[in-house]
């Protein structure tokens, strides 16, 4: 008895850009393409076919040919509209998102977007109306929480380690070159207002979905942000003014799904040297323990293991206390995060049920950025409000 084949022919829009072209086509959707899919499991052999969207057509055509995609566009209505296409997946610009979004769920797709959602809470809350109306599978990219660093971060918590949790401290970011010596590793458009550029719109949507995903409910958030760096160089090497934040530090009020009350603060920055062992650490302390979590490595102490340091500013200190953590084992192999959540993304197609990360936690994570921008330029704690649909 044979088993039934499904292919799901997903138009990716954006893919000419760092993380569309790296973590969503080279390391998920072709790796799935050419282990020729997944089992599920009742026995459905599930497939993919990527097809290649973006406004430069001689990228667009250049990477169908290196990787040997028959099909490619520049004309991305048309291939929204196109009856044989499944899931349209964008990771352009965010000033466009909300608009493709909005079009290829209105065309009856499915939807596997990057973050932010949209420029604003509004039209954030909008593409989850309109999602939950269509009837659509929609996913937003949650990547963080697959990381086989926060997976054991995630573990620890559901395991009882941190008795009653107290803080989680987030430090990210690292130096963007300016441009002018050395050319920046991030598109100029980040550091551009107008053209939906910014760390606190960037990066407090990831927050949000990682404080929710580890902690609990983020209730209120007290935010400061800066454009250290005024002054970068564009692709062309031609100078610029940066009208966006390059950093943003932030402080937030969390609840448990217990109901007690953790302290959260995130440095993030594009104007800082790392001297960290990962370009981001989540650290929990809580009454019985606490861990450090990055991209892949997690460590923990328990209370029973925890030193008795003195203050003594007068004498060298002579305890080593990195060698004082014990790390945390995977127990699992743990593959690449955007892959794994592309994968779980397919199945719920398939079902025809939601995505557990779909548009209404990308609101969330767009009214956090907001109210974070708000509460800096107010300069006070702002209460975050339920989004009602």
């Amino acid at each position: 008895m044979g088993y039934e084949t499904k292919t799901i022919r997903i138009a990716m829009n954006g893919i000419t850009g760092r993380m569309g072209y790296r973590q969503h086509l080279l390391r998920s959707i072709l790796p799935i393409r050419d282990a020729g899919g997944f089992t599920l499991a009742d026995g459905t052999r599930v497939q993919v076919e990527p097809i290649l969207v973006g406004r430069n057509e001689a990228k667009i055509r250049e990477l169908a040919e290196l990787h040997k995609v028959s099909e490619w566009s520049t004309d991305l209505d048309a291939v929204i509209n196109d009856p044989t296409v499944d899931v349209v997946f964008d990771a352009s610009m965010t000033s466009l998102r909300a608009a493709t979004l909005k079009k290829a769920m209105r065309a009856g797709k499915h939807i596997f977007t990057e973050k932010p959602t949209a420029e604003t809470l509004e039209e954030a809350i909008e593409l989850a109306r309109i999602g939950k109306e269509s009837g659509v599978t929609a996913g937003v990219v949650h990547d963080k929480l697959y990381l086989p660093g926060l997976v054991k971060l995630r573990r620890l918590v559901d395991e009882g380690f941190f008795g009653r949790i107290l803080s989680i401290r987030g430090e990210f970011g690292y130096w963007v070159f300016e441009g002018d010596v050395q050319s920046a590793q991030r598109p100029s458009w980040n550091y551009r207002k107008e053209d939906g550029g910014g760390m606190t719109t960037d990066m407090f949507c990831h927050w949000n979905y990682v404080l929710e995903g580890i902690i609990g409910k983020v209730k209120s958030v007290n935010a400061k942000t800066a454009t250290h760096i005024p002054t970068r160089w564009d692709e062309q090497g031609k100078e610029y003014k940066a009208t966006a934040d390059d950093a943003s530090y932030g402080i937030f009020e969390l609840e448990t799904p217990d109901g007690d009350d953790v302290v959260g603060q995130i440095n993030s920055s594009w104007a800082v040297r790392v001297y960290r062992d990962e370009l981001v650490e989540f650290q929990i302390d809580g009454t019985h323990g606490s861990a450090v979590a990055g991209l892949n490595k997690c460590v923990a102490q328990q209370r029973a293991h925890t030193p008795k340091p003195v203050w003594n500013p007068d004498l060298p200190v002579t305890e080593s206390f990195r060698s004082q953590w014990q790390e945390v084992p995977a127990n699992a192999a743990l593959d690449n995060g955007f892959k794994l959540q592309w994968e779980e993304f397919l199945r719920d197609i398939v079902a025809g049920r939601e995505h557990r990360f779909g548009l209404l936690s990308a609101a969330r994570g767009v009214q956090l950025a907001e109210l974070g921008l708000q509460s800096s330029a107010e300069r006070r704690t702002i209460d975050i409000p339920e989004i009602v649909l």
